[in-house]
């Protein structure tokens, strides 16, 4: 199945400053975040952010937050976003039946997110270069798990280039510089 950009919302999971030091890759992780974020903005695909317990773990890192520019950014205190009920009001209200995740740490809310929005019916992707635990063992348990949970496992490019759909036009020239 295709990740349609009118069909699809991107979650953006727990990147925060006392989280984001600890992962492995986090540079990858940061990057390819804001890629996905640029490339949501330009395709029409809304975002959501959130935050576990931000008083003890800080808010959403810098680069991620300016990327986010006006997504909404819910603090949670349930490890699954949709356990939350204001996270899961908003995210309904998008009307999407696709949910691209991205985010921290991957073995806990993103899994956990994860398999709330499998339950609840919806399409997921988790995208595999744009999450990070603190191990290598956690992250591929993660997504071990997901996939023989029917979760589809994905790249940043497979997002972009699905939401794209076709070359050629003004958004897939603005998007390519940044892709290479």
């Amino acid at each position: 199945m295709l990740i349609r950009a009118h069909d699809s919302a991107l979650v953006v999971i727990d990147m925060q400053e006392r989280l984001v030091p600890a992962m492995q890759a986090p540079a990858r992780t940061i990057r390819n975040t804001r890629l996905l974020l640029h490339a949501a903005s330009k395709t029409g695909v809304p975002a959501l952010l959130s935050e576990q317990y931000p008083q003890g773990l800080g808010h959403t890192v810098p680069e991620i937050r300016k990327a986010a520019g006006d997504s909404a950014i819910l603090p949670k205190m349930h490890f699954s976003c949709m356990e939350d009920a204001t996270f899961a009001e908003t995210f309904r209200a998008l009307d999407r039946r696709q949910a691209v995740l991205t985010g921290m740490e991957a073995h806990i809310c993103v899994v956990q997110t994860a398999a709330s929005l499998v339950e609840d019916g919806f399409d997921v992707f988790v995208v595999s270069d744009a999450t990070a635990s603190r191990t290598i063992e956690s992250e591929q348990a993660c997504i071990a798990r997901l996939n023989a949970a029917g979760v589809s496992i994905v790249t940043t490019e497979m997002v972009i280039f699905e939401w794209l759909g076709q070359a050629g036009t003004e958004v897939f020239k603005s998007m390519l510089p940044l892709i290479k």
